[in-house]
Protein backbone atom coordinates (compact mmCIF):
# COMPACT_ATOMS: atom_id res chain seq x y z
CA UNK A 1 0.00 0.00 0.00
CA UNK A 2 1.31 3.45 -1.09
CA UNK A 3 1.73 6.20 1.57
CA UNK A 4 -0.20 8.44 -0.27
CA UNK A 5 -2.94 6.30 0.28
CA UNK A 6 -2.78 5.16 3.87
CA UNK A 7 -5.02 2.66 5.24
CA UNK A 8 -5.79 2.86 9.13
CA UNK A 9 -7.33 -0.63 10.11
CA UNK A 10 -9.05 -1.48 13.85
CA UNK A 11 -8.72 -5.18 14.63
CA UNK A 12 -8.47 -7.34 18.08
CA UNK A 13 -5.29 -7.22 19.68
CA UNK A 14 -5.24 -11.36 19.53
CA UNK A 15 -4.99 -10.56 15.78
CA UNK A 16 -1.36 -9.13 16.39
CA UNK A 17 1.85 -10.66 17.60
CA UNK A 18 2.21 -10.50 21.36
CA UNK A 19 5.97 -9.79 20.53
CA UNK A 20 5.14 -6.82 18.89
CA UNK A 21 2.69 -5.89 21.75
CA UNK A 22 5.97 -6.37 24.28
CA UNK A 23 8.24 -4.74 22.34
CA UNK A 24 6.07 -1.78 21.72
CA UNK A 25 4.97 -1.63 25.59
CA UNK A 26 8.40 -1.98 26.95
CA UNK A 27 10.06 1.15 24.93
CA UNK A 28 10.59 3.84 27.54
CA UNK A 29 9.05 6.57 25.20
CA UNK A 30 5.86 4.92 25.78
CA UNK A 31 6.10 4.97 29.07
CA UNK A 32 6.68 8.41 29.27
CA UNK A 33 3.07 10.08 29.66
CA UNK A 34 1.29 6.27 31.40
CA UNK A 35 1.59 6.80 34.59
CA UNK A 36 -0.15 3.24 34.74
CA UNK A 37 2.26 1.43 33.31
CA UNK A 38 4.42 -0.33 36.21
CA UNK A 39 6.23 -3.25 36.03
CA UNK A 40 8.38 -5.45 33.26
CA UNK A 41 6.38 -6.01 30.05
CA UNK A 42 6.88 -10.62 29.09
CA UNK A 43 4.76 -12.49 27.67
CA UNK A 44 2.72 -13.19 31.31
CA UNK A 45 2.26 -9.51 31.33
CA UNK A 46 1.14 -9.07 27.33
CA UNK A 47 -1.43 -12.05 28.04
CA UNK A 48 -3.16 -10.49 31.27
CA UNK A 49 -3.12 -7.85 28.97
CA UNK A 50 -4.71 -9.18 26.06
CA UNK A 51 -7.21 -11.02 28.09
CA UNK A 52 -8.04 -7.88 29.78
CA UNK A 53 -9.02 -5.97 27.31
CA UNK A 54 -10.97 -9.10 25.42
CA UNK A 55 -12.92 -9.19 28.70
CA UNK A 56 -14.28 -5.67 27.50
CA UNK A 57 -15.51 -7.28 24.35
CA UNK A 58 -16.89 -9.96 25.91
CA UNK A 59 -18.85 -7.99 29.05
CA UNK A 60 -19.32 -4.66 26.83
CA UNK A 61 -19.32 -5.18 22.92
CA UNK A 62 -16.54 -3.18 22.31
CA UNK A 63 -12.91 -2.56 23.92
CA UNK A 64 -9.66 -1.84 22.15
CA UNK A 65 -8.31 -2.58 19.19
CA UNK A 66 -4.92 -3.32 17.57
CA UNK A 67 -4.14 -0.15 14.96
CA UNK A 68 -2.74 -1.28 11.97
CA UNK A 69 -1.19 1.89 9.29
CA UNK A 70 -0.95 -0.23 5.65
CA UNK A 71 -1.11 -3.47 7.31
CA UNK A 72 1.84 -2.63 10.20
CA UNK A 73 1.37 -2.94 13.68
CA UNK A 74 1.04 0.51 14.68
CA UNK A 75 -0.11 1.01 18.55
CA UNK A 76 -3.53 -0.20 20.06
CA UNK A 77 -6.44 2.10 21.38
CA UNK A 78 -10.23 2.40 21.60
CA UNK A 79 -13.34 2.59 24.00
CA UNK A 80 -13.25 1.09 27.21
CA UNK A 81 -16.24 1.49 29.49
CA UNK A 82 -15.92 3.11 32.80
CA UNK A 83 -18.98 3.09 34.68
CA UNK A 84 -22.15 4.65 32.58
CA UNK A 85 -18.97 6.41 30.13
CA UNK A 86 -16.84 5.44 27.29
CA UNK A 87 -13.34 6.54 27.73
CA UNK A 88 -11.00 6.44 24.32
CA UNK A 89 -7.16 5.65 24.90
CA UNK A 90 -4.62 5.50 22.47
CA UNK A 91 -1.20 4.40 23.14
CA UNK A 92 1.50 4.73 19.82
CA UNK A 93 4.34 2.90 18.94
CA UNK A 94 7.18 5.44 18.91
CA UNK A 95 7.52 5.29 14.76
CA UNK A 96 3.49 5.93 14.37
CA UNK A 97 3.23 8.53 17.07
CA UNK A 98 2.27 11.20 14.39
CA UNK A 99 -0.60 9.45 13.41
CA UNK A 100 -2.55 10.06 16.66
CA UNK A 101 -4.92 12.80 14.98
CA UNK A 102 -5.78 10.26 11.94
CA UNK A 103 -6.50 7.37 14.38
CA UNK A 104 -8.39 9.60 16.51
CA UNK A 105 -10.81 10.66 14.17
CA UNK A 106 -11.38 7.39 12.78
CA UNK A 107 -12.39 6.07 15.94
CA UNK A 108 -14.60 9.19 16.78
CA UNK A 109 -16.51 8.74 13.38
CA UNK A 110 -17.13 5.17 14.90
CA UNK A 111 -18.07 6.34 18.09
CA UNK A 112 -20.51 9.06 16.43
CA UNK A 113 -22.11 6.01 14.43
CA UNK A 114 -22.62 4.23 17.78
CA UNK A 115 -26.02 4.50 19.65
CA UNK A 116 -24.31 3.61 22.84
CA UNK A 117 -22.12 6.22 22.46
CA UNK A 118 -23.07 9.56 23.35
CA UNK A 119 -20.12 11.13 24.51
CA UNK A 120 -16.78 10.01 24.98
CA UNK A 121 -14.01 10.98 27.87
CA UNK A 122 -10.12 11.35 27.57
CA UNK A 123 -8.11 10.85 30.73
CA UNK A 124 -4.43 12.72 30.20
CA UNK A 125 -1.65 12.48 32.74
CA UNK A 126 -0.76 15.97 33.79
CA UNK A 127 2.61 15.32 31.75
CA UNK A 128 0.91 15.92 28.55
CA UNK A 129 1.39 19.55 27.76
CA UNK A 130 -0.07 19.58 24.20
CA UNK A 131 -3.53 19.78 24.37
CA UNK A 132 -4.81 21.61 22.11
CA UNK A 133 -5.95 19.17 19.74
CA UNK A 134 -8.81 18.42 22.58
CA UNK A 135 -9.63 22.54 21.63
CA UNK A 136 -10.19 21.98 18.32
CA UNK A 137 -12.42 18.69 18.61
CA UNK A 138 -14.58 20.32 20.89
CA UNK A 139 -14.12 18.53 23.99
CA UNK A 140 -14.68 19.96 27.23
CA UNK A 141 -12.56 20.10 30.56
CA UNK A 142 -14.06 18.42 32.95
CA UNK A 143 -11.26 18.26 36.05
CA UNK A 144 -8.74 16.58 37.75
CA UNK A 145 -9.47 13.02 38.61
CA UNK A 146 -7.99 9.98 40.41
CA UNK A 147 -7.66 6.62 38.30
CA UNK A 148 -6.24 4.14 40.15
CA UNK A 149 -3.90 5.84 42.14
CA UNK A 150 -3.08 8.05 39.74
CA UNK A 151 -3.67 12.04 38.68
CA UNK A 152 -5.71 12.48 35.25
CA UNK A 153 -7.38 15.39 33.41
CA UNK A 154 -10.51 14.32 32.08
CA UNK A 155 -12.16 15.69 28.75
CA UNK A 156 -15.44 14.80 27.56
CA UNK A 157 -16.37 15.47 24.00
CA UNK A 158 -20.59 14.31 22.91
CA UNK A 159 -20.65 12.66 19.86
CA UNK A 160 -24.40 12.94 19.30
Amino acid sequence: MSRSNPEIAFVRLTEVSPDEIIAHMSDPRVGEHMPLLKGTWDRQACDAFIAAKEACWQRDGLGHWAILYNGVYAGWGGFQREGDEWDFGLVLTPGSFGLGARITAKALAFARADDRIPFVTFLLPPSRKHLRWLDRLGAAFVGEVDYDGSAFLKYRLDTT
